[in-house]
C-alpha cells in the first residue's frame, strides 16, 4: 500500500478511535444495576443486537471492525494472523460433531478466514483438499484421532497447537513488528497456560511436547521439564525469562493471569496511538476492538450471574484509550 493510502487509513482509524470504550465507560458499566442497564448504556454507544441477543450484539461489533478493515486496505489478508483463531475454533467444532445426528447450533464463529461451512464440509466428507494448505494435515489428524479415540482433549491439543503454529508463521511473514509481537505473545501465553494446566492435571512430558508450540522467547523443552516438577518449578523457570511479571499473577489465579496477558498486549500496542502511518495503528485498532468486546462480554456475564462490581472489576482489562 502506498504511504498516502496508509496516511488516509490511519486518519480514518483516528476518527474511529474516538468511539472506543474507555476506562470511565467501563466503570459506568460496572456501576449499572444489572445486565439490562449495561445494554442500555451500550445501545447509547451504538452497540445493538440484530436479533436481540447479547452474543449477536458482540458478533455484530466484531463484524464492524472487519468491514472497516476491508474498506481501508486492498488486501485484508495481512491481518489474517488475528483471524486464524476463529478458523481453528471452527475446526475443533466440526471435528467434535463427527458422528452426531443432532448438530449443535451456534458453535461456529464467523470471523475467520475460511467459511465455517467449508470447514464443516471438509471434515464431514474427509475432503481436506478444500481447506487452506496450512489446515489440511491438522484437520486430518484431528478427525482421525477423534474417530479412533473419542478423546476430545487430545483432539483439542492437536488443533490448538496447529493454530498457534499458524499464528506464529503468519505474524513472522508480515515483517511488521506489532504483528510479530502479537503472534509471539499469543504463543507464549498459550504455552504457559498449557504448562500450568498440564502440571495440575498430572499430564506427562510427551503430552506437553505434543501440546506446546515453539516460540522465540520461551524454551518449551525447559517449560515442559518444569511442569513435570511442579507449579513452583514453572514459576522458577518463568522468573528467568522476560515474563517474570506473569509469576505473581499466575500465583493469584488463572483469571488474574488471563488479565495480565491481555493487559501486556494493550500496553504494547498503545504507542501506536501516536504513529501517523503504516499498518501498526490499524493492527492496534483491531486488537483494541477485540479487547473491548472481550471486556464487555465479561462484564455482561458477571451482571447476568449477579456478581459484585468489585468481583467483576478484578477481571476487567485495561483499555486502549
Amino acid at each position: 500500500m502506498a504511504e498516502e493510502a496508509y496516511i488516509y487509513a490511519v486518519a480514518r482509524i483516528r476518527s474511529q478511535e474516538q468511539r472506543l470504550l474507555n476506562g470511565p465507560f467501563m466503570e459506568q458499566l460496572l456501576a449499572a444495576p444489572d445486565e439490562a442497564g449495561c445494554l442500555r448504556l451500550l445501545a447509547e454507544r451504538g452497540w445493538e443486537s440484530p436479533d436481540g441477543t447479547t452474543e449477536a450484539m458482540l458478533e455484530a461489533e466484531s463484524q464492524k471492525t472487519w468491514q472497516l478493515m476491508s474498506e481501508l486496505v486492498k488486501d485484508p489478508s495481512v491481518f489474517d494472523v488475528f483471524r486464524y483463531a476463529a478458523d481453528y475454533h471452527n475446526l475443533k467444532a466440526a471435528v467434535k460433531q463427527l458422528g452426531r445426528e443432532d448438530k449443535l447450533p451456534g458453535v461456529f464463529r464467523t470471523d475467520g478466514t475460511v467459511p465455517p461451512e467449508t470447514i464443516a464440509q471438509a471434515v464431514g466428507e474427509m475432503d481436506y483438499s478444500i481447506l487452506p494448505e496450512r489446515m489440511r494435515e491438522s484437520a486430518r489428524l484431528a478427525a482421525d484421532t477423534f474417530l479412533q479415540t473419542h478423546d476430545g482433549q487430545l483432539t483439542d491439543c492437536i488443533v490448538d497447537k496447529a493454530a498457534l503454529e499458524a499464528i506464529r508463521a503468519a505474524g513472522e511473514a508480515t515483517h511488521e513488528e506489532l504483528l510479530e509481537l502479537y503472534a509471539e505473545l499469543t504463543v507464549v501465553t498459550a504455552d504457559i497456560k498449557t504448562a500450568v494446566r498440564a502440571q495440575r492435571t498430572g499430564k506427562d512430558r510427551n503430552f506437553l511436547l505434543r501440546s506446546l508450540a515453539a516460540c522465540r522467547t520461551l524454551d518449551i523443552a525447559l517449560l515442559a521439564d518444569a511442569a513435570q516438577e511442579g507449579f513452583d518449578a514453572v514459576c522458577a523457570y518463568l522468573d528467568k525469562t522476560e515474563y517474570a511479571d506473569a509469576v505473581p499473577e499466575l500465583k493469584k489465579s488463572p483469571a488474574a493471569f488471563e488479565r495480565w496477558c491481555d493487559n501486556v498486549m494493550m500496553r504494547a500496542i498503545r504507542p501506536q496511538i501516536h504513529n501517523p502511518f503504516g499498518l501498526g495503528p490499524l493492527a492496534a485498532f483491531i486488537l483494541a476492538r477485540e479487547n473491548e468486546i472481550r471486556t464487555v462480554r465479561m462484564i455482561l456475564a458477571g451482571k447476568r450471574n449477579k456478581l459484585s462490581a468489585d468481583s467483576i472489576r478484578e477481571r476487567v482489562r485495561e483499555t486502549y484509550v
